[in-house]
């Protein structure tokens, strides 16, 4: 049952309730559409846990369906989504730009605070210069399609999220993939390719699913020996990672030796969007050949507003990611001592493996019902048999709340026979 594609069911109405499903499953694009019973088949057992509607601030705690529920699920890692300097920045941007650009940055959807917020990621993460993009998936999208020409070749860790993988489809060169953080299948991989070949190499910084982090010194000597560009997905790392949360590169000293960074605002930075930074020339000839950027709507004024003001709290308040990293060692530590096998995480993404599929929708169904909020990850997006439940951390979450995460997942582990 693959639930990675489950994101709608079949239906047969439209709007106030008309029937036109019958004469559409007869059309042959859309039979697969018609015929697809997934969603429906988990819905009936009653743990379907997608689309949980949220009807309160992305905080430590939401409201879903009237009830208030410990948010153990959340990319928010430092806690800034709904703190009172950034909600006024971007009030304060939609009264001065108005909600939107009308337009993409090529033409007449650039605002002096786009130019403003790419200054500031810039130096952040310790480049020339950076690109804002409307949402995270179209910065990588962007990026390694257009870098990448029909002559060169892509090696990605099989690890790497869709986005990437997406990007690297998209592009007209050779892709490749080497196992999750194995250096030596990265050479294997290089060493199949032609020498004078343009060559990237693309991982995560931090890994979305197992929460580790890319072996990037050992990487970054590897694409020296093959004369390999480097491109690091920094989503999970910004905020997390580095000095005042700059990410992967600056969390291992080589900033200088990867050549393209990127990052999501909707994350740490409390926003939606995502950027690429670089050197001058590479960050120009995307502004002038990407064409996700070129042909999309720029990023909002509220948006970019909410983003330079993240990144001022985030540097100005170093005791957040302190907290957070304090957070994440509290709940490690528990998880383990509780029985539960955590892998290789080394970051405030814990994964919670579970095993079989079932398992883990009943995991997370009965720790909704007691009062937390996580997220299932099933095959195809982990292997057979290593479904799990994924944690995630927040600098905001308190040490009472945590205690409480880790009494009810206790008790329903052990009511699993999980642990």
């Amino acid at each position: 049952m693959n639930l990675a594609k489950s994101t709608v069911g079949a239906s047969n109405q439209v709007g106030g309730g008309v029937s036109v499903g019958h004469a559409r499953s007869e059309i042959p694009l859309l039979r697969k559409v018609y015929n697809f019973r997934e969603a429906d088949a988990v819905r009936a057992t009653g743990l379907y846990p997608y689309f949980r509607p949220i009807s309160s601030a992305q905080d430590t705690e939401v409201i879903i369906e009237g009830k208030r529920v410990l948010m153990l699920g959340s990319n928010s890692y430092l806690g800034l989504t709904n703190h009172p300097k950034i909600k006024d920045a971007a009030v304060n941007a939609v009264r001065k730009y108005g909600t939107g650009c009308a337009g993409s940055r090529f033409l007449n959807g650039t605002l002096d605070i786009h130019l403003e917020l790419e200054e500031a990621l810039a130096r952040l993460v310790e480049q020339e210069a950076a690109l804002i993009y409307s949402t995270g998936f179209q910065a990588n999208l962007g990026a390694i399609s257009t870098l990448v020409g029909r002559h060169d070749c892509i090696i990605a860790d099989k690890d790497d999220h869709a986005s990437i993988v997406d990007g690297c489809k998209l592009s007209p060169g050779q892709f490749l993939r080497f196992p999750h953080n194995d250096l030596v299948g990265l050479e294997k991989c290089l060493a199949k390719l032609d020498p004078a070949a343009g060559k990237l190499i693309v991982v995560d910084g931090v890994f979305s699913m197992g929460g580790d982090i890319t072996e990037l010194p050992g990487l970054c000597e590897v694409a020296r020996k093959h004369q390999a560009a480097v491109m690091v997905d920094d989503a999970h790392a910004i905020g997390v990672l580095g000095a005042n949360g700059s990410g992967t590169a600056n969390h291992f000293g080589l900033s200088d030796q990867v050549h393209i960074i990127m990052g999501t605002f909707s994350k740490s930075l409390a926003s939606l969007g995502g950027f690429i930074a670089s050197d001058n020339a590479t960050i120009d000839y995307l502004k002038h050949c990407s064409r996700p950027l070129i042909f999309s709507a720029s990023m909002s004024p509220p948006n970019t507003a909410a983003v330079l003001a993240a990144i001022k709290i985030m540097i100005d308040e170093p005791e957040r990611i302190k907290r957070l990293w304090h957070n994440t060692e509290l709940t490690r530590d528990g998880l383990r001592e509780l029985g539960y096998n955590t892998g290789v995480s080394t970051t405030p993404i814990i994964p919670v493996y579970c095993g079989d599929m079932t398992t883990t929708l009943k995991m997370c169904r009965m720790l909704h019902e007691e009062g937390v909020f996580v997220n299932p990850v099933l095959p195809p997006a982990v292997p057979p048999n290593y479904a799990l439940i994924r944690i995630s951390l927040m600098a905001t979450h308190s040490e009472e709340q945590i205690a409480f995460f880790l009494d009810k997942i206790g008790s329903v582990g052990k009511a699993l026979n999980i642990i």
